[in-house]
């Protein structure tokens, strides 16, 4: 009788272990699962953050590309400017309406710079202009894409 109680009780704790194990089985699978869908979504976060930084990239070199032209057209301006040691303000009040002319020529070719780095498109003019007497002197390389500075 001993005997057929402890073989009744072995065989129910077995029992009770089995199932525990199953539940505990149950629990593994459903984590391993969370955790695979975890891992693919981060997988697919890193890609699409390799190519947004890669476009970043990208657009930096643009970017410094532009700077780099403005600088250029900024340091020709200035050379325009200082050329001789002229004095604008005096120049201004001995030429009245040639300095106008030039002035509201310039403010003309400024705004359209502005213009253009805005995002406007380019004129067919703009886009042909290959001869010095044709082009914006304002920024050159900016609004005249074909024209190739000669020195």
């Amino acid at each position: 009788m001993i005997f057929a109680v402890l073989l009744i009780t072995g065989i129910a704790g077995a029992g009770m272990y089995v199932m525990k194990l199953r539940a505990d089985n149950a629990t593994l699978k459903a984590n391993q699962i969370k955790l695979e869908t975890a891992v693919a979504e981060q997988t697919k976060v890193l890609e699409q953050q390799k190519k947004d930084f890669t476009a970043i990239m990208e657009s930096n070199k643009k970017l410094n590309a532009l700077i780099n032209t403005f600088k250029k057209d900024l340091d020709d301006l200035d050379k325009r400017f200082t050329k001789k040691k002229r004095d604008i303000g005096k120049l201004a009040l001995e030429r009245t309406s040639s300095v106008e002319r030039v002035i509201n020529s310039g403010s003309k070719n400024a705004a359209r710079c502005i213009e253009l780095a805005s995002g406007a498109e380019h004129t067919e003019e703009e886009l042909k202009a290959t001869l010095k007497s044709e082009i914006n002197p304002e920024c050159p390389a900016l609004a005249n894409p074909n024209y190739v500075h000669h020195e």
